[in-house]
């Protein structure tokens, strides 16, 4: 299969399984996939990482199980163990808690059922065992992972479960009617991908052909010259955040401009955090600790965005030399208070939940995130002109 026509992970339900070792938590997700996919043992502790399996779950959709090491693990490796455990509830969108007890619960059992409800993650409790306990929790489904008893019925269960979490905002098809045309701007420079647009861009594009809209794509030195040749203006203008000053400048006042990155911020629920926080920008100081975090790896190109524009807009717009922190991917800090302002990529490669995660944790430590977009525009003077539509 194309990898490029499978649904990126970060739009996929996130099916996290929790339990303590040797519950069957390997087993369940082999039963479940059809695969053997994970390494089945009676060694305690075979699970030592996390494990990703995207699937098509029929009838919900585009899932990812992820299989964990065992909540009671032992020793200084099974306290980190634990703690990557610990980590995948950030991005856990429904939590299966699997226990191969008679029908009771031990004290890890109670103690991941706390976290889970702490965190307001949606759980379903499984026993796997080889015959139905004489005791099921309340909701509680038996399966046999062995034999696949009872499997098919779990299936169903968080299909049903699934379809209520997985209602989502939309990304721009809901401020559209039929037939309205979107002009989207591509640089195409050396950070573009060879042969590819950015998943941002690609997604913006289904949802227009969702809205039954039609779509533009042009260069940011094109757009002038398409504007003039329209018989009617575009709907709206999307851009590119790193050319928001110069698409700015070509696009009539009448017309709804705003940025990939802006339209991330509203579909992951962030942004009117993110547009509150940009306003920090206006405080720095020489010497004040900034974040600027992405959500993917990528290799760094002579003018990065995150690590070389950011930095000489801010100072641009500051007239401070600010101390900056980088992280991407799964990095991001536990300890957020030493940072005066956190600025974060547009997430599309993490979920919703994650993105969540890390806003909460922002906010928990009293500091402020924004994202590129979003800060991109309010240092230009034209966010309020950005997110007036959406």
């Amino acid at each position: 299969m194309n990898s490029l026509n499978e649904t990126p992970r970060s739009e996929r339900l996130h099916i996290g399984i929790f339990g303590r070792r040797n519950a069957g938590k390997s087993s369940l997700l082999n039963a479940i996939t059809g695969q053997d996919l994970a390494v089945v043992s009676p060694v305690k502790g075979t699970t030592t990482d996390p494990v990703f399996k995207a699937m098509e779950l029929l009838p919900l959709g585009p899932v990812v199980l992820i299989d964990t090491p065992g909540i009671d693990d032992v020793g200084a490796l099974g306290a980190l163990r634990i703690k990557k455990s610990r980590d995948i509830l950030r991005k856990t969108d429904f939590a299966i808690l699997v226990t191969n007890t008679d029908g009771e619960m031990t004290n890890e059992d109670k103690t991941l059922i706390e976290l889970f409800e702490k965190l307001g993650i949606q759980y379903l409790v499984v026993h796997n065992t080889a015959t139905p306990p004489a005791c099921i929790v309340q909701d509680a489904l038996w399966v046999n992972a062995q034999t696949g008893e009872n499997v098919p019925a779990l299936k169903e269960r968080l299909a049903k479960i699934g379809n209520v979490i997985a209602a989502k905002q939309q990304l721009v098809a809901d401020l559209l009617e039929p037939g309205d045309v979107l002009m989207l701007v591509v640089p195409i420079d050396s950070s573009a991908p060879k042969g590819r647009l950015i998943l941002p861009q690609q997604q913006v594009i289904r949802d227009v052909l969702d809205a039954k809209g039609l779509t533009i794509l042009t260069q940011p030195e094109g757009l002038r010259d398409i504007l003039g040749k329209l018989k009617s203006p575009p709907k709206m203008v999307i851009t590119d955040s790193q050319v928001f000053k110069q698409v700015a400048e070509h696009t009539p006042t009448d017309i709804s401009l705003t940025s990939f990155s802006i339209l991330m911020a509203r579909y992951k629920g962030i942004l009117a955090e993110a547009v509150q926080g940009a306003k920090t920008l206006d405080t720095i100081q020489n010497g004040d600790s900034i974040l600027i975090s992405e959500g993917c790896t990528h290799h760094r190109q002579c003018d990065d965005i995150g690590t070389v524009k950011l930095p000489r807009w801010i100072e641009a717009h500051t007239n401070a030399e600010p101390v900056y922190t980088f992280t991407s991917g799964g990095e991001f800090p536990e300890d957020l208070t030493s940072y005066k302002l956190i600025i974060h990529c547009g997430g599309c490669m993490l979920n919703t939940r994650e993105m969540h995660y890390r806003q909460r944790s922002a906010q928990d430590a009293g500091v402020p995130m924004t994202n590129f977009g979003v800060a991109i525009s309010h240092m230009q003077g034209i966010l309020k002109r950005c997110i007036e539509a959406l």
